[in-house]
């Protein structure tokens, strides 16, 4: 308890206001004071006393709740007087501390759940009273009790600002917040935000993480009816603005919302590069709608995750899948992924095989594995992390053969012949261990790294508290933030672009995504800090072309091809580690076709070329990797404008061609002086040419038309 609070255990009364005081108030000794003078709220008077007056009631609470708050406790309004009980007016207010009283019994009923929180009141004696008098012809409140006694235990004053009553969101914070909430940042990232915006140090915020979850919490009780009616209006309006912005949805009998699909333009374009391999997540539920939740997302060039679009869906049947699918296939033109991720869901399998004939189905292992602690924990018991890393091993296996020996020994090891869990996983086998999915292309989706970010990057859609209709909101901030990054990217990796604001515009706007910042500076040093290991001319030509998440991993089975021998068979190589005697894989090259191809199946599952066909080339004198095996989406000099912009007309395709070509002129010719003093010597003479032929009114306008959409 503090000094002051010490000095101001005082219990005082006015006798000209004497009452009969219920058994929970305190018992108040009386004193007259000589005199009386009016406070205002400027007043520097620190204790109450009798006699102290006021403009109005409000005014008296507000003195006296700072003087509580100097003391170490709150207090709340406990009962008002009229005169003579009827119709007289308001002419008595009481003050308490916030422990006064003792708990109301409640009536147990059983059909409402109980919420068990212990009370804080105990019967506290202090309080103030105010009474209303117009001695002076006007109308004023005057104190006519106080008493200061407590029962418990004062706070300190870095206590007393969690109580309830000192913990306020002003309507501008308040407007902070829900425009935070809008992007997916979580509670405790607005917290810091807020704080770094009001220079002040973490805690000392006037509301708690609790009061912001449940200013939240009360923006999201709204009428299911009319979030629906608010959701499709928004669709609407945001495709009067952007006609590239896509949606899809279907209305019940009753005319209400049943399915609803969106994509927004830059969720289409990013998918015109990075749609080969896509997840379908469905196993979450928009907590604002209750309505089952499924997002398309994918992986870019620089390995970031990357928003295809979402659909919300009433019922998780075949009739409400194969409506999703259709509809995301119409926005993306008809073009259906080489490869698509999805949970363990019949119905969504049947739906894949209906509507994406052509398309590998996978399971995600991810979602798989989050599942077997409630599978395998109480059957295996302590031997369930041993399990879990023999399963493990099992699924990185190169070999079908190798699995199905391997799960059979697995299967005897842990006594799990009849378990279900285990027959089911070894039914579904082809759609989730990597030995059976090898020959197809998933961008590297099925690594336990790149299953994190798809999933962190998920549950920024999922992390804001908001409506349905600010859900759009969010999920476009985010896609539009992608895109950035993407620009972001693009000239950070071309060593040719100057430096211009944008770049720092651009990482601005970062500042607010706590986790996409950290990926954007990440990228950054990459890009920065790209180190050659070993000197070969193919490890420095795949530096040049491809991002540096793609370049570290070809760059691991560089490294790694330097321990492999390879052995000139009758129709291939075989290249096996230089420490075995047997087995190994077999490469087959045609060397003047500039065709390779390896048995481990690594180039077609992930788009980068093992170390068993590195170490073949490296053994043919091969300096430079064959452009096929440089694939576009793994490229860090990419057509940029085709990927941001929506699709134009064929002078903009053109110039577009155009503008990728000479990107691609100044990059070859930044190698040498002889490169750039023979390309500028051209250059000049075709500019020559160029200028010598005639201009039309209508090629100006369509000059000035593209070259407004690709600034």
């Amino acid at each position: 308890m503090s000094e002051e609070a010490g000095q101001m255990m005082l219990v005082y009364d006015d006798p000209s206001d004497q009452r009969s005081i219920s058994p929970d108030e305190a018992s108040s000794s009386e004193e007259s004071p000589d005199e009386t003078r009016l406070s205002l709220e400027t007043t520097n008077d620190a204790i109450p006393y009798i006699g102290q007056r006021f403009v109005t009631h409000d005014a008296a609470y507000e003195f006296y709740s700072e003087f509580a708050k100097r003391c170490g406790f709150s207090i709340r309004r406990h009962r008002t007087e009229g005169k003579d009980g009827v119709g007289k007016g308001l002419t008595r207010r009481y003050f308490v501390c916030h422990r006064a009283g003792n708990t109301p019994t409640k009536n147990s009923n059983d059909s409402k759940p109980q919420r068990n929180r212990k009370s804080s009141r105990c019967g506290c004696q202090a309080y103030m009273r105010i009474s209303k008098s117009t001695e002076l012809g006007v109308p004023e409140w005057r104190v006519t009790g106080f008493a200061n006694h407590h029962n418990h235990e004062l706070l300190e004053p870095n206590q007393v600002r969690f109580l309830p009553a000192y913990r306020t969101i002003s309507e501008s914070d308040k407007n902070r917040i829900l425009m935070f909430a809008k992007t997916g940042i979580s509670v405790q990232q607005m917290m810091r935000l807020l704080e770094l915006e009001k220079c002040i140090e973490p805690g000392y915020l006037p509301f708690t993480e609790k009061d912001v979850r449940n200013l939240l919490q009360s923006f999201r009780k709204v009428d299911p009816e009319d979030e629906s009616i608010d959701l499709l209006k928004m669709c609407r309006n945001i495709r009067d603005k952007d006609p590239n912005f896509k949606f899809e949805f279907t209305l019940d009998s009753s005319g209400r919302l049943e399915n609803i699909a969106w994509s927004y333009a830059s969720s289409i374009q990013s998918y015109e590069i990075f749609g080969d391999a896509v997840v379908f997540d469905t196993t979450h539920r928009l907590a604002a709608f209750d309505m089952p939740l499924g997002i398309w997302v994918g992986m870019n060039n620089y390995g970031m995750p990357c928003f295809f679009g979402c659909v919300l869906l009433r019922e998780e049947n075949l009739r409400s899948f194969s409506w999703a699918l259709k509809a995301f296939l119409g926005f993306m033109n008809g073009k259906a992924p080489q490869t698509i991720l999805t949970d363990q869901n019949m119905c969504l399998k049947e739906a894949i095989g209906m509507e994406m004939p052509t398309t590998k189905h996978a399971l995600c292992i991810w979602l798989t594995v989050a599942k077997f602690p409630s599978w395998f924990n109480a059957v295996l018991g302590e031997r369930y992390n041993d399990w879990k890393a023999e399963f493990y091993r099992l699924y990185n296996l190169e070999t079908i053969e190798d699995f199905e020996l391997g799960w059979r020994d697995m299967v005897n090891s842990f006594g799990l012949h009849t378990n279900r869990h285990i027959a089911s996983l070894y039914a579904l086998r082809h759609l989730w261990a990597l030995p059976y999915l090898r020959s197809h292309f998933f961008a590297g989706l099925t690594t336990p790294g790149q299953s994190k970010s798809i999933n962190a990057f998920i549950q920024r859609f999922l992390s804001a508290q908001t409506r349905l209709a600010q859900f759009v909101e969010q999920v476009s901030s985010l896609a539009k933030l992608h895109t950035s990054f993407i620009e972001l990217a693009y000239r950070v990796s071309s060593p040719w672009t100057p430096s211009c604001p944008w770049k720092e515009s651009c990482v601005a706007v970062a500042v607010d995504f706590k986790d996409q910042a950290g990926e954007q500076q990440t990228m950054q040093q990459n890009i920065q800090n790209i180190s050659l290991k070993t000197g070969a001319p193919m490890e420095s030509h795949a530096a040049s072309v491809l991002t540096p998440f793609a370049f570290s991993k070809l760059q691991e089975q560089l490294v790694m091809a330097a321990h492999y021998a390879s052995y000139q068979m009758e129709d291939c190589f075989l290249v096996r580690h230089h420490t075995k005697l047997e087995g190994g894989r077999k490469v087959y090259w045609v060397p003047r076709e500039g065709i390779i191809s390896c048995s481990c199946h690594q180039f077609e599952f992930s788009g980068i070329l093992c170390r068993h066909a590195l170490r073949v080339l490296s053994t043919g004198n091969c300096f430079q990797i064959p452009e096929r095996y440089l694939p576009l989406r793994w490229r860090r000099s990419m057509p940029l404008n085709r990927y941001l912009h929506a699709p134009r007309n064929d002078h903009a395709e053109r110039m577009q061609q155009l503008q990728s070509m000479v990107s691609s002129l100044v990059t070859e010719s930044a190698k040498s002086k002889e490169r750039l003093d023979l390309a500028t010597e051209h250059v000049s003479v075709l500019l020559s040419r160029i200028r010598e032929q005639p201009v039309s009114s209508l090629s100006m306008r369509e000059l000035s038309s593209t070259h407004r959409t690709l600034t």
